[in-house]
């Protein structure tokens, strides 16, 4: 149960999530390792983006208690990840170590391909905080239309 307990995070990933938080005076746009791999999964469930892991970081970030994620709320994304992917109801089960692994493998591989695409949008960049906020302006203006303009002809009939 120790190994399913908890969210991995890819070995070739550990710097640039480390690199994503706030500490040790460092400005990062994150403030725990969670936050991060929580939105890194969302990017990569938008992008169906899903990316196996070759190797498991053991170092820091070691691999992240699920109570830290159910503090935060993202319990809830990582069953909602699991259904999407399986359409599957039965790996909400909470006394199941087998459909909590798949439950967590399935989130651990959707962040690992949002991390990939994060790393792409911010590669280069000082400031990763600035350039992540101008990646989901982009992102923003893409979904109400090229031009940003609000659109109000979704109300016309």
């Amino acid at each position: 149960m120790a190994e399913t307990s908890r969210i991995r995070i890819a070995g070739d990933k550990a710097d640039f999530v480390k690199a994503l938080v706030a500490n040790d005076g460092a400005q990062g746009p994150f403030q725990t390792f969670a936050d991060v791999i929580a939105f890194a999964a969302a990017l990569g469930i938008k992008y169906q983006k899903r990316i196996p892991f070759e190797e498991i970081s053991k170092r820091d970030p070691s691999p992240i208690r699920l109570e830290v994620f159910a503090t935060s709320g993202y319990d809830v994304l990582i069953k909602l990840l699991a259904i999407i992917e399986t359409e599957n109801i039965q790996l909400l089960s909470p006394n199941n170590d087998e459909e909590e692994k798949q439950r967590n493998q399935i989130f651990e591989e959707y962040a690992n391909g949002g991390l990939e695409i994060l790393e792409t949008q911010i590669r280069g960049s000082v400031d990763y905080t600035e350039r992540i906020l101008l990646f989901l302006q982009r992102e923003h203006q893409t979904i109400d239309g090229e031009d940003g303009e609000f659109d109000l002809s979704r109300f016309l009939s």
